[in-house]
């Protein structure tokens, strides 16, 4: 159904973007799913469940929105190797920073190719719901920012599991933040020491203390 077109290229088809909607929001239930409630109570790793949601939507997207636009292998092939030589040539890049440049390279690609081919609401809408799930994650799901460090502590009897709640107490007390949790690493018996990661919300009290176990180079170190 061809209502507007604008510079040769349709303003709205209500049978595509009836079916962007249907399967996009089937993909969004699919995500929730499987990165919400299956991945993220194991790990709790928010970083990650940010990266999962956004670029599973963005590459449904793409996907949808340029099947019918011809690309060359060499151009598709290039676009995937700005993500290789950015994480294996130049300093490690967090995460999140990763996926905020996959979402800007994303948009970018599909706002540029999809011409004639994608109606403009379509496209709207591809753009709003990007932008509708980045603000969401970043604003009201993922309101509070979990970070984590390594520490090396002493009191090796308080590892045992029925003294949890007394390492805890005695991490929030010298540490002098506001600790959620925390995993056992590493025991060295030898010198009655052993590696804790705890994990903690991040406030302008503990500005100081912030950062992630991104710096440490191996999971040998925990």
């Amino acid at each position: 159904m061809n209502l507007i077109k604008i510079l040769d290229t349709e303003f709205i088809n209500f049978q595509s973007f009836l079916s962007l909607f249907t399967h996009f929001l089937l993909n969004s239930i699919a995500l929730v799913i499987i990165v919400r409630y299956l991945y993220y109570p194991k790990t709790k790793r928010k970083d990650y469940l940010f990266t999962y949601f956004l670029i599973g939507s963005l590459i449904f997207l793409m996907c949808y929105l340029l099947a019918n636009v011809q690309l060359q292998l060499g151009f598709a092939l290039g676009l995937f190797a700005v993500f290789g030589i950015i994480r294996y040539r130049t300093d490690a890049v967090p995460i999140k920073e990763m996926t905020y440049l996959f979402i800007v390279i994303g948009l970018s690609v599909i706002n540029a190719l999809s011409g004639t081919n994608v109606s403009i609401v379509n496209l709207l809408f591809t753009n709003f719901a990007i932008i509708a799930i980045t603000y969401g994650l970043e604003r009201v799901w993922l309101l509070k920012h979990e970070s984590s460090k390594i520490i090396v502590y002493e009191k090796i009897n308080l590892i045992k599991p029925e003294n949890y709640n007394l390492l805890l107490e005695d991490l929030k007390s010298r540490t002098g933040i506001s600790i959620t949790r925390f995993e056992i690493g590493r025991i060295d018996f030898l010198r009655d020491t052993t590696r804790i990661k705890i994990y903690y919300y991040e406030t302008d009290d503990n500005a100081g203390f912030s950062g992630s176990t991104d710096n440490w180079k191996s999971s040998e170190d925990f």
